[in-house]
Formats: structure tokens, sequence, C-alpha cells
């Protein structure tokens, strides 16, 4: 009878063991390396230090860079199925078009522990939040000795606060920011008045000197004095600031959104995309990254290790959040590409 226990016992533990040697099988060979796809500049050396880093000492698989974020390119990749990329990042409302295009392939939520994010995150299926960050004003201290526009109706305000301005050529955002200036209220920008935007940046065009097309030329315009105030993502103002340059930052009425990550349709190494995700939800990773360029991630736990001088430069800190408003990216997508033909015509107008 002791036998035959035995023998039961070790055909049950056997039973037990094939699935798990199955469930390693399936695991695929680790490659020499993977593409992940981003922004660039600031933010790619941020991620290097920080996210890639993690993936690539918890799994051994180098990282290779490539830049920029684009949607267009991802939608052919994927048409026709030569995907180069393993991961790539998606510029604001584009992340809802690529998951609505069916460009991305699903979040595997078990390896992307989205349970400390907020929670009307943890319901993503295709678009990973990676982190947040801002678009806010920004003005030369040397020249606005006595303080510079704190409203966008300030930054309309050219009698006050004279001097060239400087813009993103985009009507993400400046749209927004116009109707702030004409007294819209944050609660209630959307729908976005479109005629009545593009009437106030009429009256603006004129007294902007660069509209810039990359964070780096944002920052650096004021450095030169291009520009005296202008608009910026709050991680290169953050870095002037850091740098010693006369430079203040403004959050108030600034805009908020997420930087989002994907891994694209058909990607070749996709299991290791979803490890790379999985690296970017780390608290302590996210804090490392908020350290070193000001744009936090959105585990709730990784405030705990951010460096303490540096959450007062956080577009999520208790007294930045309240004074901004949350890009709405859902209206972006539906209406984006009337308005931005719009604009192209516009911005070309004298």
């Amino acid at each position: 009878m002791a036998s035959r226990h035995i023998g039961i016992v070790l055909l049950a533990c056997a039973a037990t063991l094939v699935p798990a040697g199955a469930a390693l099988a399936q695991a695929p060979a680790k490659p020499a390396q993977i593409v992940v796809n981003d922004s660039g500049g600031a933010t790619q050396a941020a991620n290097r230090k920080t996210f890639y880093t993690e993936f690539e000492k918890r799994h051994g698989i180098k990282i290779v860079n490539t830049s920029p974020v684009d949607l267009g390119k991802l939608r052919a990749m994927v048409q026709s199925g030569n995907v180069e990329w393993t991961v790539t990042e998606i510029a604001g409302p584009d992340a809802l078009l690529a998951e609505r295009s069916g460009l991305l392939e699903p979040l595997d939520l078990s390896v992307i522990d989205l349970s400390r994010f907020p929670a009307h995150l943890q319901k993503r299926k295709y678009v990973f939040p990676k982190s947040v960050y801002s678009t806010v004003m920004g003005y030369r201290s040397d020249i606005f000795k006595s303080g510079g526009p704190v409203t966008w109706a300030d930054f309309w305000n050219v009698t006050k606060f004279p001097g060239p301005r400087t813009m993103q050529n985009s009507p993400i955002e400046q749209l927004e920011f116009a109707l702030l200036a004409d007294g819209v209220p944050m609660d209630k920008l959307y729908p976005l008045d479109v005629d009545r935007a593009f009437r106030k940046l009429d009256q603006i065009k004129k007294h902007v000197a660069v509209w810039w097309t990359t964070g780096a030329q944002s920052a650096q315009l004021l450095i030169d004095k291009e520009a005296v105030i202008g608009t910026a993502w709050n991680g290169r103002y953050y870095n002037l600031i850091k740098e010693g340059a006369p430079v203040t930052m403004e959050w108030n009425q600034g805009a908020i959104k997420e930087s989002a990550f994907g891994i694209p349709k058909g990607a070749k190494e996709a299991y290791w995309g979803q490890r790379v995700l999985g690296a970017m939800t780390d608290a302590r990773t996210q804090a490392a990254y908020a350290d070193i360029i000001g744009y936090p991630g959105l585990n709730l736990d990784a405030t705990q290790y951010t460096d303490p001088k540096i959450v007062p430069y956080l577009p999520t800190s208790p007294v930045n959040l309240p004074k901004q408003f949350w890009v709405n990216l859902e209206w972006w997508a539906d209406n984006g590409a009337a308005v931005h033909e719009r604009w192209a015509r516009w911005i070309l107008q004298k």
C-alpha cells in the first residue's frame, strides 16, 4: 500500500510539472537586441538611464533606440507586416487613433502591473500610460523682475508683458490656451469652440516670433532671447532651471497629458516588448526618471522615492495638479484631422 501511495504522489507531481515545463518552453529565446522607438532628445536620454537600463539588467537584452515618434510610419509598418519596432512611444491623441485602428498588440496585464496606477488607467487594454507631462508658460525672470504672466490672458497682454513670444506649431493646446485667454473656464473647455479659439489666436499671432517644433528648440529660444515668454514641456524648463538659467515656470492653467507607449501589432519580439513596459511600471525607476527630467510616472508609489526637491517641479505634485487641465485626447482623436488642416492654412497666413 505504501509503494502504491508513493506512486500516486509521484504521478500527481509529474502532472503538475508538465504545464510548468510547457510554459517555460513557450518563452521565446532571447534576442541579442530589440528596438524601442521614442521621441528622442532629453527624454530618450532619461529613458536610457532608467527604464531601458532596468530592462537590460533584468533580461540581458540590449535596447537599441530610434526616433522620432511617427504614427504614419507605425501604420505603414503594421500594414506591410514589416514591423521594425518592438515598442514605440505614441504622441497624444495618436495613441487613441492607433488603438482604434488596430495598430497595437493588447497589453499583457500579468506582466504590466497597473494595480498602483490611478483607477481610470488600470483598465487600459492597448495603450500604456508611461508618464505625464505638462505644457506650461515660462518667462525670463531677468526681464520680468517683478513677476511675469500667470494666466493665458496675461500671455496675450503684450502691453503689460511686452516682448516676443514663442508657442508650439500645433493646434493641440494652442486652441485651449487661446480659449482660456478669452475667458473660458478650465472645466468648460471641451468641446472646444474652434472658431472662437482661432479668432483669439489672430490677436497674438504677430507677437509670436517663433512657432517651435521640438522640445529642445522651445527652451533654447528663451536662452537665446529670441523670445522672453513662451511655452514648453515642463521638463524642458526644469532642465534650464537646474542649470541656473533665469527662467521661471508657471503652472497655472497648464495642459497636462500622458506620454503613451505601445507594442506595434505584429512586432516580432512582442513578448519582450511586454517586459519593457513592465519595467516602466516600477515605482523606484519612475522616481529616478522624474529626478532626471521632471516627468513623473503614474505609479502612485513613485513619489515616495522621488527627491523631495524635485516634487515642486512635477505636474502631479499636490500643489501643481489642481492648477492644470487634462487635455481631452478623445476630443482631439475625433476632431484633430480637420483642426490640423485648418491650422496648417492659418499658420501660413500673414
